[in-house]
């Protein structure tokens, strides 16, 4: 088939599932554009936004119309890396003992990461191997992960107490962050249309792990146009601690991803990357939709100054222990 046709038959598969989806889910297109470009370009996805928007119902209908295999990671304090990944237990089957690996929730293709800054550090990089290698090591043994393989990790901005920021290197391992925001009034009214109704809404499957697959090497096809790619080295290079403005220096450095360009493309029907800056902010390039500015974190930071942090009280201890051993040398004491 020509790059062309390939191209065109692709945009129409992917709008069916749009449509297929836009069943369940009201609005939030931005949101379902860019789980889909994650899904094509093989990333991961961060979503941000208080409860109730329809971050875990997305994924779920995903799975549906794509037929793929979900699973659902609820973080908690008390979680585990075993729980997530995976661990040995004991075979007694056929009369003699044995270890035996059980595959965890992330032996799957959609797998969900809900409130993922509520467990802690160690169970958060029980992650990085799979979402970076696609695999899993238990023991001595690698164990391979079935493509396509996404996970959507979701977290509330508003109730942040009690919660693991995630560190840098988790933050590298998702393509995009994007931001879910309240529906408007016209889609608040559709959604209780739908909800009210007695009958719930059938989906159908669209795609098929082969056909996904196939999705993904026709927008590995797509090219990215010159000035598009020195828009993004560009921006890059903004962001370098080393050679970007003073108020950028606060900000973490990271990257900028062709293949989102790709996808970006491919949900358009352009066989290139290429067009004006708003369709290269499609490809992944908006603020709307990046983690590479957190925000955040300088703004925190330039309201605390250097002062610890008061929902850290050993770090206040620590603090107050060290101000009165400088006290007691000056009096000699």
């Amino acid at each position: 088939m020509q790059p062309d046709a390939a191209l065109q038959l692709a945009t129409q598969q992917l709008n069916r599932v749009r449509e297929e989806i836009g069943k369940v889910i009201v609005g939030q297109q931005e949101v379902v554009d860019g789980v889909l470009i994650c899904l094509l370009a093989g990333g991961h996805v961060l979503l941000e936004g208080v409860p109730g928007l329809g971050k875990t119902t997305l994924l779920r209908t995903l799975s549906r119309v794509l037929h793929l295999k979900y699973s659902r990671i609820q973080f908690t304090p008390d979680l585990m890396p075993g729980d997530i990944v995976g661990s040995m237990i004991i075979d007694t089957e056929g009369g003699a003992k044995s270890l035996r690996f059980q595959p965890g929730p992330i032996f799957a293709h959609l797998v969900l990461a809900d409130e993922i800054n509520r467990a802690t550090p160690k169970t958060q990089s029980a992650l990085l191997e799979a979402m970076q290698e696609n695999t899993v090591t238990s023991g001595t043994t690698t164990h391979e992960l079935e493509a396509p393989f996404l996970v959507m990790a979701t977290q509330n901005p508003i109730e942040m107490e009690g919660t693991y920021p995630l560190p840098e290197a988790q933050l590298d391992r998702f393509l995009m962050k994007i931001l879910v925001r309240y529906p408007s009034r016209e889609d608040l009214s559709n959604i209780v249309t739908r909800t009210t109704q007695k009958e719930e809404a059938q989906l159908r499957m669209i795609l098929d792990r082969a056909e996904i697959m196939e999705l993904r090497r026709v927008c590995r096809h797509v090219l990215v146009a010159p000035h598009v790619q020195s828009y993004a080295i560009d921006l890059v290079m903004a962001t370098q601690p080393d050679t970007a403005e003073s108020h950028v220096r606060q900000l973490a450095a990271r990257g900028a991803s062709a293949s989102r360009m790709r996808a970006g493309a491919g949900l358009d029907a352009r066989p290139s990357a290429s067009g004006d800056r708003r369709r290269a902010d499609r490809g992944g390039f908006s603020a709307a939709t990046s983690h590479y500015f957190e925000f955040r974190r300088a703004r925190r930071r330039a309201d605390h100054g250097d002062h610890p942090r008061q929902d850290h009280p050993q770090r206040d201890g620590n603090a107050s222990r060290r101000q009165g051993i400088k006290q007691c040398r000056k009096t000699g004491r």
